[in-house]
């Protein structure tokens, strides 16, 4: 018999409400070229995947633009600031949900909780977010559910805009981004091999949905 997870429909409406808002939002600022320093040009501008819901029983994907800018000097396609930490394809306060639920519970477990408040992330991908450097995820306990304060975060940013999506800038500020060190991920790959396996990734997905 399949296990009941229980899950106050307040928070996950305030979650799911929370991730629609980041439907169609934008982000289109970078200062430098965070490679070289040097001056940047906008390129053209990418769609990524923020996160999977559940919308009604039907599976959703929300999806945020990213502008890609071109380095005057070396030459390199670099993305404006966005809340994505390196060599993931969700964004990070999915991130920090599945680091926070992976050391409380089995992955499966922690699938089946994100799907019971209404998001959808895969075994597999829980355990390879497990398994990243993000430093520590601050927390809280919203009846009774763990829940990254990005998440909190951003679902306080969202009300009150009751005309769709939160502006760019906003998000980034409820997600703790850009990190005050600028690291990243500890044995991550190169900027400009996350960024093409990304998007890489990002064409097969389009392509099966299709």
């Amino acid at each position: 018999m399949k296990r009941t997870i229980p899950v106050s429909p307040i928070l996950a409406d305030l979650i799911g409400s929370a991730l629609a808002s980041m439907d169609g939002v934008r982000f289109t600022d970078l200062d430098a070229c965070p490679s070289c320093g040097g001056p940047v040009a906008g390129h053209d501008l990418r769609a990524k995947r923020f996160a999977v819901v559940l919308d009604q029983g039907r599976v959703r994907t929300i999806r945020v633009y990213v502008k890609r800018f071109y380095c005057q000097d070396c030459g390199r396609l670099c993305y404006a600031e966005a809340p994505f930490y390196p060599g993931t394809r969700l964004g990070s306060p999915i991130v920090d949900l599945c680091h926070i639920l992976s050391k409380q519970m089995p992955f499966n477990r922690a699938a089946e909780h994100l799907r019971a408040i209404g998001i959808v992330v895969d075994r597999g991908t829980i355990r390879n977010y497990a398994s990243l450097d993000v430093g520590p995820v601050p927390a809280a306990e919203l009846f009774g559910f763990p829940l990254p304060l990005s998440l909190l975060n951003l679902s306080i940013s969202a009300i009150g805009h009751e005309r769709g999506s939160i502006v760019g800038a906003e998000v980034l500020a409820a997600c703790g981004f850009p990190p005050a060190d600028g690291a990243a991920l500890r044995g991550g790959r190169s900027p400009e091999e996350r960024d093409q396996r990304y998007e890489e990734k990002e064409e097969e997905e389009r392509k099966a949905e299709r």
